[in-house]
This record gives C-alpha cells, structure tokens and sequence, in this order.
C-alpha cells in the first residue's frame, strides 16, 4: 500500500516529515495521521439492538407528527438513535409549505 511504502521509506532515510511532505508531494498532516494508524478502522458488525423496529413502525403509523424527543421519551432511546431507526426504516417526512400545526408534516414510509 502507497502510505506503507512513504512511511518505510521515511524511516529508511531518516527523513523529517518536512522532507517527505516536500519529496513525495504529501501534506505534513497526512503523514503523520498515517503514521498514527495504518490499519483500517473496524466496522460496527452487529444491528441496531435498543429500539424494536415494529414498535417504531407502529409508533409512526399513530403519531406521524411526532417529533424524535417524543418518539424516544416512548420508546426508551435517544433521539439520536430514533433519527437512525427512522433512517433505516426509510421514513421521510413530507414539508408543507403553510407550517399550521395541523398540516405540520407528515410520516411517509417508503416500501423497501
């Protein structure tokens, strides 16, 4: 791999990070983020678990004008994680342009 190959080479000469930024064409910063961590980060290889999916559809399905903190104060999560579910889910709300309480927006699910 090209940092790899950067990195063994500025170790090699003993070169400063000013002369391989300037003899490769790479930013100083760079060579230092690489040189903190070449391994690639590790993905998250398990599912959201705190708030059940049908819950949530329901959830939707009778308050559709719900806002997240009040979805997540009934479904125990936060509400960072309710934008997440709803996400996932592929719930979007449609805006209206007359922002009445009573046309304020609408849930829509959109069928996988």
């Amino acid at each position: 791999d090209f940092r790899r190959h950067i990195l063994k080479i500025k170790a090699e000469e003993q070169l400063s990070y000013d002369e391989t930024s300037l003899r490769f064409k790479i930013s100083k910063s760079s060579l230092v983020r690489w040189n903190k961590g070449l391994e690639p980060k590790k993905t998250r290889n398990k599912p959201a678990t705190k708030i059940d999916m049908d819950a949530l559809k329901a959830d939707v399905s009778i308050y559709p004008d719900s806002y997240y903190h009040e979805r997540a104060k009934r479904l125990g999560a936060s509400k960072t994680g309710i934008y997440w579910a709803l996400k996932r889910l592929g719930v979007t709300y449609k805006k209206n342009i007359v922002p009445s309480k009573s046309r304020r927006r609408k849930a829509i699910i959109v069928p996988e």
